[in-house]
C-alpha cells in the first residue's frame, strides 16, 4: 500500500480537530444545561484538587531558601560563627558539616571569650552572642515545666534583629524575659506578670511578648545573665557584621582555628562534605514508587466516584448521540462527544479547585506557620509545576470517568435510542475473566510486598487487587439481581435497575467499596500492631511503683534522712514503704570519665552468632535452634534501672518477686554476694563481674573482673537486671553514690499526686519522679475512627449520588407506579432501597476485601518473622469491631437519609416509548 499524501493527512488532523472542537462546543452546551450534575462532577473533581493545590503552596511557601533560612536564624547579621574543634577543620559551602584535616576531631569544650573571637576577625567588626536550646525550668503550679530558652543581648542591634517584638519591651536587666505568644499560654502570663524558676530562687518578670522566626514555638528570650547556673554544652553562635566582604583568607584564618562559618550565600573556599566531589541528591525510588501508587488509588477513587453521574448524562443524551450517528456521525465521533464532557469538567474542577486551593494557602498562611511548621514562611511562591500536574491529573480523572460512557456510547443501538428505550448492553464475560485475574495477581503481589518488607509492591498488589474488584463488581450486580425475584415491588425494583444500569450502579458500589476496604484493611493492621505492642511491654518495676531519682545539679552527697523523706512522701501517697537507692560508681573516677558495672556471660554459653550474619537463611536457621541464643530477658519499655547497690531492702519492691525468694536473694547480698535474674549468668553459684573504668581523657578506659558469690531471682518480672552487695562492690573497687529514692504504693498515684511529692520534697531534695503504669492505652483509637470516618462519608457520598442520579432517570418508572396505584410512599421505599444497594453492596464487599487483604499481609509478615533472628513477636490478627460497627451502621445510616429526602409525590407524565 503507498503511503497517503501529505494533504489527505492534513485534512484527516483537521477533520481531528474540527471533531474535537464540536464536541467541546456540545460538552459546554452540556454543562450549562445539566447544571445539577456539572455542579456534583465539580465538586467530586474540585474538592481533591483544592486540598492538594493548597499543600503544595504552602509547601513551596514554607521550603526555606537557604538566605531565607539564614535570615530567620541570624536577622541582619553577615556571617555565624561557631568554635567546635581545637584542631582545624575543614567545611563544607554551606557551613552544614565539618571534618579534621588531620587525625581525630577533638571537640572545643572550653568557654569561648569574646575577645578570642574579635582577634580572629578584621578590624571594625561587630560580635554578639547568642545561647541556643537553653533549658529554661519554671514551676507551673506543682509541676516542673522545661521550655526552650534563648540567651541574648537586646541591647545589641545585631542581637535584636533575630527576634520580632510583638508586645512590651525587650528584657534588659538579669531578671526581666520576654516569652513568645505559646509559652505566654502555657505559663498564664502576661506582660507585666512574674514567672517562678524551678529552683525556687527569686522571679523573673515578663516584659514583652516576642517572636523568633526560626521557631514559633514555646520559647523565653532571656537576657545575659539571666540563668546564673548555666553549664557548659549548649549551642553556642557568635554573630558577626563584618566590616568588607567574606573572603577566603578569612574563611581559611577561622577554620584553622577550629571555627565552623555560615554565611547568606556560599562560604568562600568551602569545599564539598567530606572533601569529595559534590553529590546530587537524587530522588528516593521507593518513596516516589509510594506516592505514584498511593496517588493511583485516589485517582481511581475519584474515577468511581465520578463515573456515575457521566454514564447517567449519557443514558439522559441518548437520543442525542442517535441524531449525531444519523447524521452521519461515527462511533468515534460518538466517544468524542462524550470523553469532551470530561475535559471541560474536569478541566472546570481544576481551575476551580486551583483558585480555591491556591486563596486558601494564601489566606491560612498564618496558621500553617504557626500550627504546622513552626515557623515562619519564605516569599510567596506557588509552585506551578507541581498545580500544573495537579490540574493535569484532575483533568485526566475527568476523561478516565468518561471513558466507559464513552465506549458505551459508541455501542449503543441507534433505533432505540431515536425512540427513547433504553437497551441494555451485555456484561462480556472477559471483564469477570480480568477481574478475578487480576485480584488474584494483587493478592500475590500483596502477600510477596508483606513478606520481604518491600512496601511498592505490598501496594501495587493493592491497587491490582482493587482494580480486579472493580472490573468484577457489575457481574455481581448481575448475579444479585437474580435474588430480586424472592423481594418485595420496592427492593426488586432497586436490584433491577442497579443491573440494567450496572454503568452508573457499579462505579458506585466500587468506589465504596474501595474505601471501607482500604479502612478495614488498614484498621486491621493498625489494632493489630497495637496489640502486638501491648503484648511486648515490659515494665522495670511492678506497676504502681514510684521512682523518685535524685536531680539535684552535684548529684553527689548523702541523701536527706529517710525519716524526714518518708514523712513528707507519707502525707501525700498515705504509705511507709520507702527505700533509699544506690549505684556503683568507681573510687577514682573522674567528672568526664564513665565506669560501668555488668555481669559476664560464660563463653560457653555466648551465641555464636553475629548480626553481620543474620542475612544467611541458614544461620538463621542455626541461631534459631541453638538455645544459647533464646535470651529469657526482654527489653525495658518501662522505668529503667542500672545495676544497683543494695542489701536486699529495695528488692521486694523493684523486682515484684515472692517474698521466699526475695528473702533468700537478700541473705545472699547480707553475706556479701549479688543477685542476677538471667540464669545465664550463674555459673555453680558464682557470677563474673566486669567493671569499665574510662577517665574521659586520652588514656584508653581499663578492665577488671571479679568472681562472687551469686543467686538467681527467678520470679518477678523477666527483665535483666543486676544488684550488688555494698561488699561486693567494695570488693569490686567500686563505691555506692546515693541515686533515690523508691516507693512501694497500693496503686498507681495520679499526677497531681506526683506534682505534691516533688513540691514536697524540693526543699530538702529535688527529685524527678517516675512512676510504672500498666502498658499505655491504645493511642490508635482515634486513627481508626478516622478511617471509618472517611469511609463513611465516601459511603453516604457515593450512595447518595448514585440514589439521586438512578431518582432522575427512574422518573418514567415512578409515572408506572403512580398509574397503577402504587402509594406515594413506595417512592421513599425505592429510594431507600436503592441507597441500600449500593451502600450495602458496596460495604460488605468492602469489609470482605479488607479482612482478606489484611489477612494476607499479615501471614506473610508473621511467615517472615518465624524465620528471622534475633525472633520478633508475630503480629496477632485483630479486627477492629469499633470499625466494623461504624461501617455497618452507614449504610442504615444512607439509606435513612435517602427515605427522609426524598419526595413521596409520585408525578405521572407521559411515556414517549
Amino acid at each position: 500500500m503507498s503511503r497517503p499524501p501529505r494533504p489527505e493527512r492534513s485534512g484527516r488532523l483537521g477533520e481531528a480537530v474540527g471533531s474535537w472542537r464540536a464536541a467541546l462546543r456540545i460538552a459546554r452546551r452540556e454543562a450549562r444545561r445539566a447544571r445539577g450534575r456539572t455542579a456534583l462532577v465539580l465538586a467530586m473533581i474540585a474538592l481533591p484538587v483544592l486540598a492538594l493545590s493548597f499543600v503544595a503552596v504552602s509547601y513551596d511557601m514554607a521550603a526555606l531558601t537557604r538566605a531565607e533560612s539564614f535570615d530567620h536564624r541570624v536577622g541582619d547579621a553577615d556571617v555565624e560563627l561557631r568554635w567546635l574543634s581545637e584542631n582545624p577543620l575543614h567545611q563544607d559551602t554551606w557551613g552544614e558539616s565539618t571534618w579534621p584535616r588531620q587525625g581525630e576531631q577533638v571537640d572545643r569544650e572550653r568557654p569561648v571569650d569574646r575577645r578570642e573571637i574579635e582577634t580572629l576577625l578584621p578590624a571594625g567588626s561587630r560580635i554578639s552572642r547568642i545561647l541556643w536550646w537553653v533549658p529554661f525550668e519554671v514551676r507551673i503550679g506543682d509541676r516542673t515545666e522545661t521550655m526552650d530558652g534563648r540567651v541574648l543581648d537586646f541591647t545589641d542591634p545585631l542581637a535584636r534583629s533575630t527576634v520580632r517584638l510583638r508586645a512590651g519591651r525587650a528584657p534588659t536587666a538579669p531578671d526581666e524575659v520576654a516569652v513568645s505568644r505559646r509559652a505566654a499560654a502555657r505559663l498564664g502570663v502576661r506582660v507585666g506578670g512574674t514567672v517562678a524558676p524551678a529552683d525556687g530562687s527569686g522571679r523573673w518578670r515578663v516584659v514583652g511578648v516576642v517572636e523568633f522566626p526560626s521557631q514559633l514555638g514555646e520559647v523565653v528570650a532571656v537576657a545575659p545573665g539571666g540563668l546564673p547556673r548555666l553549664g557548659p554544652g549548649h549551642e553556642e553562635s557568635w554573630l558577626v557584621d563584618l566590616p568588607g566582604a567574606l573572603d577566603t583568607a578569612l574563611v581559611d584564618r577561622l577554620n584553622a582555628h577550629g571555627v565552623m562559618v555560615r554565611a547568606r550565600t556560599a562560604v568562600p573556599g568551602g569545599q564539598p562534605p567530606g572533601g569529595g566531589p559534590e553529590r546530587v541528591t537524587l530522588p528516593d525510588p521507593v518513596a516516589a514508587s509510594n506516592s505514584v501508587l498511593v496517588g493511583g488509588l485516589g485517582l481511581l477513587e475519584v474515577v468511581l466516584l465520578v463515573g456515575p453521574a457521566f454514564a447517567v448524562g449519557v443514558r439522559r443524551r441518548r437520543r442525542d448521540l442517535a441524531l449525531v450517528a444519523v447524521a452521519g456521525g461515527d462511533p468515534v465521533h460518538l466517544r468524542r462527544i462524550v470523553l469532551a464532557d470530561g475535559v471541560v469538567l474536569g478541566g472546570l474542577g481544576a481551575v476551580l479547585g486551583l483558585l480555591l486551593g491556591v486563596t486558601a494557602a494564601v489566606l491560612g498562611r498564618s496558621l500553617v506557620e504557626e500550627y504546622v511548621m513552626g515557623e515562619r514562611g519564605g516569599g510567596y511562591r506557588f509552585f506551578p509545576a507541581a498545580l500544573a500536574a495537579i490540574a493535569g491529573v484532575a483533568v485526566l480523572a475527568g476523561v478516565l470517568a468518561a471513558l466507559a460512557p464513552a465506549l458505551a456510547a459508541a455501542r449503543q443501538d441507534v433505533v432505540a435510542g431515536l425512540a427513547g428505550r433504553r437497551s441494555v448492553p451485555p456484561h462480556r464475560r472477559r471483564w469477570l475473566v480480568l477481574g478475578v485475574t487480576l485480584t488474584v495477581l494483587g493478592a500475590g503481589a500483596a502477600a510477596l510486598g508483606a513478606g520481604h518488607g518491600d512496601t511498592p509492591v505490598l501496594l501495587a498488589g493493592l491497587v491490582l487487587g482493587e482494580l480486579g474488584l472493580v472490573f468484577a463488581t457489575p457481574t455481581l450486580i448481575g448475579l444479585l439481581a437474580h435474588l430480586g425475584r424472592l423481594l418485595p415491588p420496592a427492593p426488586r425494583i432497586a436490584l433491577r435497575d442497579a443491573s440494567r444500569n450496572r454503568s452508573s450502579a457499579a462505579p458506585a458500589i466500587s468506589a465504596v467499596m474501595a474505601a471501607v476496604a482500604g479502612s478495614v484493611a488498614l484498621g486491621v493492621y493498625v489494632a493489630s500492631d497495637d496489640a502486638r505492642n501491648r503484648a511486648e511491654w515490659q515494665p522495670g518495676m511492678p506497676p504502681g511503683r514510684v521512682l523518685l531519682v535524685r536531680a539535684d545539679r552535684e548529684g553527689t552527697g548523702p541523701l536527706p534522712p529517710l525519716p524526714l523523706v518518708t514523712e513528707r512522701i507519707r502525707a501525700e501517697l498515705g504509705t511507709d514503704a520507702v527505700v533509699p537507692l544506690a549505684v556503683p560508681e568507681c573510687v577514682d573516677q573522674t567528672p568526664d570519665g564513665y565506669c560501668s558495672v555488668t555481669s559476664v556471660l560464660p563463653a560457653e554459653r555466648v551465641c555464636p552468632y553475629e548480626a553481620r550474619e543474620y542475612r544467611s537463611a541458614e544461620i538463621r536457621r542455626q541461631a534459631l535452634a541453638d538455645p544459647r541464643c533464646a535470651a529469657p530477658a526482654r527489653a525495658v519499655n518501662g522505668s529503667y534501672l542500672p545495676t544497683l547497690v543494695d542489701d536486699g531492702a529495695a528488692l521486694r519492691v523493684l523486682s515484684g518477686a515472692p517474698p521466699e525468694e526475695v528473702a533468700a536473694a537478700g541473705a545472699v547480698l547480707r553475706a556479701g554476694g549479688v543477685v542476677v535474674t538471667d540464669p545465664r549468668y550463674l555459673v555453680e553459684g558464682r557470677v563474673v563481674v566486669r567493671v569499665d573504668r574510662s577517665t574521659g581523657g586520652s588514656r584508653p578506659s581499663t578492665l577488671t573482673t571479679v568472681t562472687l558469690p551469686g543467686y538467681l531471682l527467678r520470679g518477678g518480672l523477666p527483665v535483666d537486671r543486676l544488684v550488688l552487695s555494698p561488699a561486693a562492690a567494695g570488693q569490686a573497687g567500686l563505691a555506692a553514690r546515693p541515686f533515690g529514692y523508691a516507693v512501694d504504693t497500693a496503686t498507681a498515684p495520679s499526677p497531681a499526686q506526683l506534682d505534691r511529692v516533688v513540691t514536697a520534697l524540693r526543699p530538702v531534695l529535688p527529685v524527678s519522679v517516675e512512676v510504672e503504669r500498666a502498658p499505655p492505652a491504645s493511642a490508635q483509637r482515634p486513627l481508626l475512627l478516622l478511617l471509618a470516618a472517611g469511609a463513611g462519608v465516601i459511603t453516604v457520598g457515593a450512595a447518595g449520588v448514585a440514589t439521586g442520579l438512578a431518582a432522575a432517570e427512574g422518573r418514567r418508572d415512578l409515572s408506572t407506579l403512580a398509574a397503577v396505584g402504587a402509594s406515594p410512599r413506595v417512592r421513599r421505599v425505592l429510594s431507600l432501597c436503592q441507597a441500600g444497594v449500593i451502600a450495602g453492596v458496596g460495604s460488605v464487599l468492602g469489609i470482605a476485601a479488607g479482612l482478606g487483604s489484611a489477612l494476607i499481609i499479615l501471614t506473610a509478615m508473621n511467615r517472615q518473622y518465624a524465620q528471622t533472628w534475633p525472633v520478633e513477636s508475630p503480629y496477632p490478627v485483630v479486627v477492629p469491631w469499633q470499625t466494623l460497627g461504624v461501617l455497618v451502621v452507614v449504610p442504615l445510616v444512607a439509606m435513612l437519609g435517602a427515605g427522609l429526602f426524598t419526595r413521596s409525590r409520585l408525578a405521572v407524565e407521559r411515556r414517549l416509548d
